[in-house]
């Protein structure tokens, strides 16, 4: 199971954040806490290298492929306009807006991990492929990350529930 407690940790991340912001924003359903939920798994769809190898890509589409870009700003963009594309219009702004959210919170948490180099990865390519520097607090593999973040998910839950419960009435 390579990766689970990774992906998890992103997602749980990504639900502590909407959650938070439901708090302030009152149309931040359980519906848009969904996207940004899904917004944090789109970094993730670079880990399709696993199942179709990008040289394997590379060699139908006769053009250089690298699934990692899906991990990267650029990428991260594309795959939420094509999520943007897939909804009403009338929806298409604040979709956008949640799939970046979540995506960001990815991203961020990332560039968070310990990596020999001391450097992350290029997350704002193809701006730019500076790595910039990381404070090494975690690996991608520990389970540490995941424990963090669905303490933080448990703990938005419950206030979001007592929130709901006291502007209802029923404290």
């Amino acid at each position: 199971m390579i990766g689970v407690p990774d992906l998890l940790a992103h997602v749980l991340l990504a639900y502590a954040v909407a959650q938070a912001l439901s708090w302030r924003y009152r149309w931040l359903s359980p519906a848009y806490v969904t996207v940004v939920m899904a917004g944090a798994m789109i970094p993730d769809l670079s880990k399709a290298a696993m199942v179709l190898p990008g040289t394997r890509v590379e060699a139908l589409l006769g053009v250089p492929f690298d699934w990692f870009a899906l991990h990267t700003s650029g990428g991260v963009l594309l795959s939420i306009l094509v999520g943007v594309a897939l909804v009403a219009p009338t929806e298409r702004r604040r979709v956008f807006l949640l799939l970046a959210l979540g995506a960001a919170t990815h991203l961020f948490a990332d560039a968070l991990l310990l990596k020999p180099s001391g450097r992350s990865y290029p997350v704002f390519w193809p701006l730019t492929r500076y790595h910039p520097p990381t404070p090494g607090l975690y690996l991608s593999t520990e389970p540490r990350p995941a424990v963090v973040a669905a303490v933080a998910a448990l703990v938005a839950r419950v206030v979001t529930r007592r929130h709901g419960d006291h502007e209802a009435g029923t404290d």
